[in-house]
């Protein structure tokens, strides 16, 4: 073999190894140089935009660091945004329940020192580990499915959260019961809103856990466990204890995220506060290469996954003029369907595979085609009617042509 057929042979591996995270790269860039082109802020002020998709993109990748790993090890994670406003109510009741008070009985929140913040921040994490605990048991001990354990704390959290908040607030201050606390030391604030601080937790957490999956024995143990989970306890691994280290670590990334998440806005607000974020968490994942049949997934895919759809998010916000935060979770539905039907796509041989067949092809033409029209309409600011019928029938077109490529191959 000579020196030019190695080196074509270990390009093309490179290139097979990191072409998710390639294409993730290019992907970004088309986005922001469509975004700027289309948007005069974008370009005026690049710095600031940038500062701000980092800190949202932190913010995301930290706790999807964590519903990344328990995907891999072949489970799912529904409760990240409620264990978030758990945290951050958690975090947020030490603070004022240690903080000091007037001589009129007001709290002061202001100047709490380094040591309530510390005992708020640790005590936050051990409740994040009891609660992933809890998952590991109810997963490994009672036997639940994943998504029926996680579910139940996605309901739950929340709620108990609210509860919590309730009760802190009516003992600790003179206000009587109220559903959010505020804290106003500064410290604390400048945990969330200084942009460069998520971003470092973000990339010391990525890190630690590239190492954790990438060079150590308990990460391969992982990603064998979601691969195959009969075949890793016949292998003599321990599957039960790697069930516990995937569902704390999830918890506890979600508890980072809830704790910056809070400090941000320098309140706890378990009604609304990380609602959803579960979506955005496993999108990132998926998004980012992860299978969500477990065994399958990068570190750095996944870093990249979450920049992506913060990148995305911002760019709609920016481009669409009217309630743009109202398409947000149809951009976030959508991009999770597309990251998961090709990740299996790429598995099966696209190529070969026959999209629309029999009848049930012909109808899903026409409701992919609606759909397609229905979201060019909305997202219009002018002339919704013309653009969105456009749409639906040039997607028509391309699918009925599809529909008859197939028709014809088969025959």
């Amino acid at each position: 073999m000579s020196p030019n057929d190695s080196n074509s042979g270990n390009l093309a591996r490179w290139l097979q190894r990191y072409g998710n995270e390639l294409g993730l790269l290019f992907a970004i860039l088309v986005v922001v140089g469509i975004t700027a082109g289309m948007d005069d802020s974008y370009r005026q002020k690049p710095g600031q935009n940038a500062a701000e998709i980092l800190r949202q993109a932190s913010l995301l990748g930290i706790f999807a660091l964590g519903a990344a790993t328990v995907i891999i090890a072949g489970g799912i994670d529904l409760s990240s945004g409620s264990v978030i406003a758990f945290s951050g109510a958690i975090c947020t009741s030490i603070m004022i329940a240690l903080a000091p008070v007037d001589d009129a009985g007001n709290l002061q929140t202001r100047e709490l020192g380094a040591g309530i913040l510390c005992a708020a921040v640790v005590g936050t994490l051990l409740v994040a580990v009891l609660i992933g605990s809890f998952h590991a048991w109810l997963i490994t001990v009672i036997g639940l499915p994943p998504f029926i354990a996680t579910l139940a704390s996605l309901v739950g959290l929340r709620s108990l959260a609210r509860v919590l908040v309730q009760d802190v607030t009516a003992a600790v201050t003179t206000q009587g019961r109220n559903t959010q606390i505020y804290v106003n030391d500064a410290s604390f604030r400048s945990w969330g809103s200084r942009w460069w601080i998520p971003l470092v937790i973000f990339l010391v957490l990525s890190g630690l856990m590239w190492i954790l999956m990438s060079k150590t024995v308990i990460g391969r143990h992982l990603y064998a466990l979601g691969g195959n989970e009969e075949a890793a306890k016949l292998s003599g691994i321990r599957t039960d204890r790697l069930k516990w280290l995937a569902y704390c670590v999830g918890t506890v990334t979600a508890a980072i995220a809830g704790i910056l998440y809070s400090s941000y806005v320098g309140m706890s607000n378990p009604a609304t506060q990380g609602m959803g974020y579960e979506l955005n968490a496993i999108a990132a994942a998926v998004v980012g290469g992860c299978s969500l049949s477990g065994g399958i997934g990068t570190i750095p895919g996944v870093m990249l996954g979450a920049l992506f759809l913060r990148v995305v998010i911002d760019s709609v916000a920016k481009t669409v003029k009217t309630n743009p935060d109202e398409f947000q979770g149809l951009i976030v539905g959508a991009l999770v369907v597309l990251a998961v039907a090709f990740n299996e796509l790429r598995d099966a041989g696209a190529l070969k595979k026959q999209f629309f067949p029999g009848g049930l092809g012909v109808v899903n033409i026409f409701i992919l085609s609606l759909l397609g029209g229905v979201i060019t309409a909305v997202m219009s600011s002018d002339h919704k009617l013309m653009i969105g019928s456009s749409t639906a029938v040039v997607i028509l077109g391309v699918l009925a042509f599809k529909k008859f490529l197939e028709m014809r191959s088969r025959n």
